[in-house]
């Protein structure tokens, strides 16, 4: 849920298998509820609804998990209300970041997230201080091993994809927003497994980080990630695989 980025297999070859999973399953569920409450609780009908929970079945969610969740978001049960807001920051080397966070409590998470920037050398900013860096694009994710990046081009360019890019050992597809559904819809009749597809930020160009710059992006992004109503977080640094090699053997 962090945008995919290509630093991701480190995090996850650092971090505990069971302490992933259950914040993954924590940002499903939000999305799950949050879905249904605004589209309805028939999948059918509700296309971001369909999404997160064709997602929440490819991460192995209990059927019960997804029905509860669902249910809490049409109100069928009794459960939190999230509100949906995207916050703006700066980072090491004059990174930026966006945000998209599902929160109960606005105050709370504004204060958490402003010392998570603080603690790795960074600054929440007033909107509009990242924004700027980033197109809102479409963006489908599919395992690496799926297909080339020719194969995924050849099936999607008549819908809309605009280009494809590796990260973290997956594929994403960029298009536009408005193209997303045809686009996936097209490399799941092809007969390969979508892992995601939604909305997201893409950088309009990528700052390359090295030493300790790359070493504290990597880490604020983590840390942001890491943060209990933070859905998505993207960021506008690249690193290379050279330097990625160099601090996962640190």
């Amino acid at each position: 849920m962090s945008g995919h980025s290509k630093w991701a297999t480190i995090k996850h070859r650092k971090g505990a298998a069971d302490a992933k999973r259950g914040k993954l399953f924590t940002k499903l569920i939000k999305e799950l509820t949050v879905a249904a409450r605004m589209g309805g609780g028939d999948a059918d009908g509700n296309p971001r609804l369909r999404k997160a929970v064709n997602e929440a079945k490819g991460a192995q969610m209990p059927s019960d998990t997804i029905s509860r969740a669902i249910k809490r978001g049409t109100g069928e049960l009794d459960g939190e209300s999230y509100d949906e807001i995207v916050y703006e920051g700066t980072g090491p080397g004059g990174t930026l970041f966006v945000i998209e966070a599902m929160t109960d409590n606005r105050n709370r998470t504004v204060a958490e997230l402003r010392k998570v920037f603080e603690r790795h050398g960074g600054t929440l900013a007033a909107g509009g201080a990242a924004m700027w860096a980033f197109d809102k694009k479409g963006i489908v994710v599919v395992p690496g091993e799926a297909a080339d990046e020719e194969k995924l081009m050849e099936l999607t360019m008549d819908l809309g994809a605009e280009n494809v890019e590796e990260a973290g050992g997956e594929w994403q597809v960029h298009c536009a927003v408005s193209d997303l559904d045809a686009v996936s819809s097209a490399l799941e009749k092809a007969g390969l497994k979508v892992t995601s597809a939604k909305p997201g930020y893409v950088p309009k160009t990528k700052k390359p980080l090295t030493g300790s710059e790359a070493e504290s992006a990597m880490s604020l992004h983590e840390a942001l990630d890491d943060h209990d109503d933070s859905q998505n977080v993207y960021g506008d640094f690249d690193i290379s695989d050279e330097e990625l090699a160099r601090i996962a053997g640190n």
